[in-house]
Parts: structure tokens; sequence; C-alpha cells
């Protein structure tokens, strides 16, 4: 099957996570409601947390995204950037992060535009463990 090796994210897919909102290419997430029904939304917010995490500043708390990953962690995430032909999907466990820290700095990395959108901070952090990153059909990195 290749040479996979653990996940640790790459420069190249740092950069293109962390600047997708301002490169044009927004990351649409994908969740599993209580019905087993599909969530996709696009998430501006989306930074790189650590080698293997990816946080979300997620303005509804309450809202479908969250209670999904509630009832079931299994997420994905598909990148494409049309003019530099860069894309790929990754599948993770996503959690609810409520510590004052974690939200905190999940806030902070979040795109100004997604900051003004949630002065009040209203919303929550969702940290998402990424266990594994495919691209052109090819698993790259797996857990």
């Amino acid at each position: 099957m290749g040479d996979r090796v653990a996940v640790a994210l790459t420069d190249d897919f740092k950069n293109a996570i962390n600047n997708a909102l301002s490169d044009r290419a927004p990351i649409v997430f994908a969740a599993v409601d209580d019905l087993g029904q599909p969530l996709l939304s696009f998430r501006g917010s989306a930074q790189v947390y650590s080698d293997n995490e990816i946080g979300l500043w997620v303005r509804n708390q309450d809202g479908g995204f969250v209670n999904a990953i509630t009832a079931n962690p299994r997420v994905a995430l598909l990148y494409r950037n049309a003019e530099t032909r860069f894309a790929f999907q990754a599948h993770g466990e996503a959690r609810r992060a409520d510590d004052e820290a974690t939200r905190a700095r999940v806030y902070e990395m979040a795109p100004e535009a997604e900051r003004n959108a949630d002065l009040e901070r209203k919303g929550t952090a969702v940290l998402i463990e990424v266990v594994r990153v495919i691209q052109r059909n090819q698993v790259l990195m797996e857990r």
C-alpha cells in the first residue's frame, strides 16, 4: 500500500490548512448526525493546532456539527485549491474542547474575519485528531 507514515502534517498540508480562508479555498468538513445523515459545512476557522491536530472555532456551540461529533467523533475534511491544484482529504476524530486555555488558543489562531464574527466568544473550540491523510487516492499518513 505504499510508504505510509504516522500522521505528522507536513508544511505543505499545514500551509494549506492555515491559509485556506485567505487563499479562497475553504475546507469542507463532514460529520454524521444521530440519524446517520452526513452534515457538510465550510469551516473558515480551521487552523493547525499541532502536528496531528486541527483546531476549529465553531460559533454555534449548540449547532449540528458540535452535536454530531458528541455522538460520533468521526469526521472527514476535503481541501482543494483550484489555483495551485493542491488537494487532499483527511479523516479524523473530533472532540469539543471546553478548557479555557484550549478555547483561547483556538480562537486566537482563527483568521481575524472568523474571530470578528464571534467577538463575545460564545462559540466553542473543537480539536480534530487527524488519523489519515489521503491524496490522489493514496493514503499518505495513517495512525
